[in-house]
């Protein structure tokens, strides 16, 4: 059984930066495709980064490009979301995700961009 922690969110402000990691544990992270998402109050759920089991293929919404990078720390059975130049409009509930022949998520962790 397969558990997902995320950390990392805080208040920053705008312009700021902030590293979330997806810790794993009960599996080996690499072997999984893993994606961020994110939940702002009243909004569905979306995706906007992921990076594959596959040669570490990445894939960057619209509104992630050129801002956030999504990496693996494999010695840390992790994955970090480095997301730079925070907006108001990046504030939202963050959620990793992991997904091969099972699905796990992260409890989430809150991420408040504000002056």
């Amino acid at each position: 059984q397969g558990q997902l922690v995320d950390s990392g969110g805080g208040f920053v402000q705008p312009g700021g930066s902030l590293r979330l990691s997806c810790t794993a544990s009960g599996i080996d992270l690499k072997e999984w495709t893993v994606g961020w998402f994110r939940q702002a109050p009243g909004k569905a759920r979306e995706g906007i980064v992921t990076i594959s089991s596959d040669a570490d293929r990445q894939w960057y919404a619209d509104s992630a490009k050129g801002r956030f990078t999504i990496s693996r720390d494999k010695a840390r059975n992790t994955v970090l979301l480095l997301m730079d130049s925070l907006k108001p409009e990046d504030t939202a509930v963050y959620y990793c995700n992991a997904f091969s022949n099972e699905l796990y998520w992260g409890q989430g962790t809150q991420v408040t961009v504000s002056s």
